[in-house]
This record gives structure tokens, sequence and C-alpha cells, in this order.
């Protein structure tokens, strides 16, 4: 299927990531090139057997790149990609799912923390110069996780990895996954997707660590909002149509619940015009989730995998189509 080492050429399509240079580090003999901008991909796209990518992907270049094979995606989700026609084409396409596994729970970890210590409202008044004093309403102080529960809906790598490091904390985690019988790892109890709003009620903390599917796209609506306590913090490391977005504007300036830390949203990168700019008990970060200094060795190393692989006639790691 695809052409020897020697004959190969690899596009590595990203504005930032260093991925062209450390493959050509490794000294595979394998031609590379990068393209960190539209212009450069859309002219260069036809010299590639394989392409490395996920921002920058649009639909057009399949009729530009005409020895194109295989795919690798850059991140885990792949909702961007059209699968019926690369099918229908005979490309391969397969995700970078689990490469950034550990970033993305201590992200969403991060952001249960800042939350529940309030670091928006202290960075907020840092840059205001101002020292807030004592707060006499214990329901408007900084609190601990210890006891507090954690709904965590999408128990895979992400979920799982976020549950282990909410136990360490003493948080009580539910999970949820759509085969509970797969284990529970570190939660205290597991549960099918379809008992998501039931749930609600008891959750302190609800994370969004599950893909983007027909069946997620907003899970998080009017009503589930409304099923949580005002206690409630809403976290989201998934995607951002996870979340109906006008709802949960609603939620957060009626204070329906108590705040949210989202990494996502969406439409990004978000419009100067969002009214989540502005939410008082928001905590955004721009899709950062993933970073990490080890990503490029990552995708790399499931991308040299999946050469090999289909070198083999094996099954992608990681397939898609």
């Amino acid at each position: 299927m695809l052409p020897p080492s020697d004959k190969l050429a690899i596009c590595f399509a990203h504005v930032a990531y260093q991925l062209q240079e450390r493959f050509s580090a490794l000294e595979t003999g394998i031609n590379a090139f990068a393209a960190r901008e539209p212009g450069t991909l859309e002219n260069r796209v036809a010299e590639a057997d394989v392409l490395v990518i996920s921002g920058l992907w649009h639909d057009g270049l399949l009729d530009r790149a005409r020895k194109l094979r295989f795919i690798q995606a850059i991140g885990a989700g792949t909702d961007q990609f059209p699968r019926e026609e690369l099918a229908q084409r005979g490309i391969r396409l397969a995700s970078a799912h689990g490469v950034n596994y550990r970033a993305v729970a201590e992200h969403a970890m991060a952001l249960i923390l800042a939350l529940s210590r309030r670091f928006p409202e202290a960075r907020d008044n840092q840059a205001k110069r101002v020292w807030r004093g004592m707060i006499s309403n214990p329901s408007q102080r900084e609190d601990e996780l210890g006891g507090k529960t954690l709904l965590v809906v999408g128990l895979g790598q992400i979920g799982g990895r976020l549950a282990q490091l909410a136990k360490a904390f003493d948080m009580r985690v539910v999970g949820l996954r759509r085969d509970p019988a797969a284990g529970r790892g570190a939660t205290d109890a597991v549960h099918t997707m379809n008992e998501f709003k039931s749930l609600l009620p008891e959750a302190d903390f609800v994370a969004l660590t599950c893909p983007l599917t027909k069946e997620t796209e907003k899970l998080v609506d009017a009503e589930a909002l409304h099923l949580m306590k005002p206690s409630t913090y809403l976290v989201n490391v998934a995607r951002g149509r996870v979340v109906d977005e006008a709802a949960l504007v609603e939620a957060l300036a009626t204070h329906r619940i108590a705040g949210a830390g989202i990494d996502v949203t969406t439409e990004e990168p978000l419009g100067a015009s969002s009214p989540l700019w502005g939410m008082e008990h928001l905590l955004l970060t721009p899709h950062t989730a993933g970073e990490t200094r080890r990503y490029e060795d990552n995708v790399i190393e499931i991308l040299r995998d999946n050469l090999g692989r289909l070198w083999r006639g094996e099954e992608l790691r990681n397939h898609v189509v």
C-alpha cells in the first residue's frame, strides 16, 4: 500500500509543532517536509504519501493529494475528516488517541483545583492590586476537595487518569462509560452513559472527557445544567460541542451553577464577541489541555508504529479508516 521507506514522502502539517525537525533528527532515511500554513500545504500536499495533520485539514486537500495513502491525525479527535470519502479513495486514517492523555487529565485536575481554590478571582485581584479580605459567608470561601463527588463523563484513558488523580485528593469518583463491564478503574462506581442525567444531582464537579459523537453532542444542555446543584462546577476538556454553549452562558449568568472551567468552545478560536470572555465564574483556557513538551515525540512514536504496520499489512494503531 505504501511505497518503501526510501521512496516515501511525509508531510508534517502544523502551525507550531516541531514534528518534521524531531522526525528528521531520527535519521530514518525517509523524506519529510513541513507545511506550517495553508498555502504551503495546498501547494505541496500532492508530494505526500503520508500526511500528519489535524487543525490545518480541510476537505479541499483531497483533490490535490493525488499520492496520499495514509493520514496520521496529530490529535485524538478525527471528526474533521470525511471518513466515507477517505474510504472510497483508499486512504487510511488513524488517530493519535492516547498521545496526551496524561496532560489532558492533569489539565482537568488543575481546572478543578483552580475553581475550588478561587484562583481566577485571585489572579484578577492581583492585576487590580486588590488584597481581598477574609470571607464570613462559608459558601463563598475557597473549599477542599476531600469528600466531594466528581462525575467523570467518559471513562477512557483521559477519564481514567483523571479518576486516579482525583482519588489522590480523597474525592468520591463516579464514572460513566458506554460499557461499564470494561472496568471501573480508580472510580468508586461506574454507570452507563444513559444514567448521566440521573447522576447529575449528586455531583459537585462534572468533568467531560468523552469523545464528540452524535450521542454526546450537546449532552450538557439546559436540562442537564438545571439538574446540577447550584454549587456544582462543570469542567470540559472534551469538545466544545458536547456542551450547549448558549445554555452554559445562561446558567453562569443566572448563577444556576457555581462556575465552569473549559478548555474547548463550539467555535475555535473563540470570537471576540462571545459572552464567555466576560463571564465572572468561568475559567477559560484556549484548547491547551493537550499541550505538553513531549507532544511531538509522542506523535512520532505512533506514526512510526503505524508505518511499520502498514508495510507489514497489519491493523493500524488507533484505526479509524
